[in-house]
């Protein structure tokens, strides 16, 4: 069995925790992978890993390289992307990846990239870890570790957490979704896909909790909610409230949102800013059932790897 070709990819801040970066890759290499494209972890420009045609060529060099790799890696979050969708190839990209296996993966800031692949080229992404915050961390997850894999090496996932609440539901459709904030500022613009009657996840980290709920309001009032099927509500790391907000916090926009919209509210999707999440397919079929506090997520119908497991770095510390 040759290695798993991972390329890295830098779409957005610069690698400033070198440390992790370089666990990440060892963790990847020691557990049977080949890692490229190490030249991205040298990059920085102001706050990004690199200009912006730096950081695109990463992305659009996929639609010329000799050989496709398995994954296509991104290395942090942080900021940038945005600025580089009107730059993207993407009947290029559409032409060399669509039918194929490569993964390409990330979350946060590359959720970004993720909708405009999906609107602009139909291309299936991965939200998922990253080389340094995910794969490099000091805490390492084994709980991450082994979903990715096992998701990106078969051909059908499920993803299962306490969901608590009373909810009894079962509905399919598109699964989609990310960071709220990015999916928010893609509002309006040709890069955020028209996908009715989906299962929505968001997730994101350090906005207060009135934020939150005004993102919320705003794919409310633009009509994206009302036309799912389900809101997943993932992590929301660091979004506390502060003196003024008298008591007002997460749960409280959240319970706001619930009584807002006819949709349902499923909380405590295992996914975001922090060491434990699933890896989830964008813009790929789904079921959600929800009963007695449990939910389960079962999805299908994205690139996946003909490859076994890879060891956990806790069989090989």
């Amino acid at each position: 069995m040759s290695d798993i070709a991972i390329r890295l990819i830098a779409p957005s801040g610069y690698p400033h925790d070198r440390a992790a970066m370089m666990r990440g890759v060892e963790r990847l290499q020691a557990a049977g992978c080949a890692v490229s494209g190490l030249d991205v972890l040298e990059r920085t420009e102001l706050r990004y890993a690199g200009g912006d045609a730096q950081r695109v060529a990463d992305l659009n060099a996929l639609a010329t390289c000799e050989q496709l790799p398995d994954i296509a890696l991104s290395i942090r979050g942080g900021y940038g992307a945005t600025r580089l969708l009107e730059y993207i190839d993407y009947a290029a990209l559409h032409e060399c990846l669509s039918g194929t296996n490569t993964v390409l993966v990330g979350h946060s800031d590359f959720t970004a990239l993720q909708m405009a692949l999906y609107a602009q080229s139909g291309l299936v992404t991965f939200g998922g870890p990253m080389l340094g915050p995910d794969f490099g961390a000091a805490a390492f997850s084994d709980f991450t570790w082994q979903h990715f894999w096992r998701t990106v090496t078969t051909s059908q996932a499920t993803a299962s957490w306490n969901a608590g609440g009373e909810a009894e539901l079962d509905v399919e459709g598109p699964l989609w979704g990310g960071n709220l904030a990015m999916l928010c500022s893609l509002l309006g613009t040709p890069y955020f896909p028209k996908i009715d009657g989906g299962i929505l996840f968001v997730e994101d980290v350090g906005e207060p909790p009135y934020r939150i709920e005004r993102l919320l309001y705003q794919l409310h009032l633009s009509g994206v909610l009302d036309r799912q099927r389900a809101l997943l509500l993932g992590d929301f790391s660091a979004c506390r409230p502060s003196t003024y907000d008298n008591g007002y916090d997460l749960a409280a926009g959240f319970a706001q949102i619930s009584q807002l919209t006819r949709v349902p509210v499923i909380a405590n999707l295992p996914f975001g800013h922090e060491p434990d999440k699933f890896t989830l397919p964008f813009g790929v079929p789904a079921r959600l059932r929800v009963s007695g506090g449990q939910a389960r997520l079962d999805f299908h119908g994205y690139p996946h790897l003909d490859r076994p497991v890879p060891a956990s770095p806790l069989e090989n510390p």
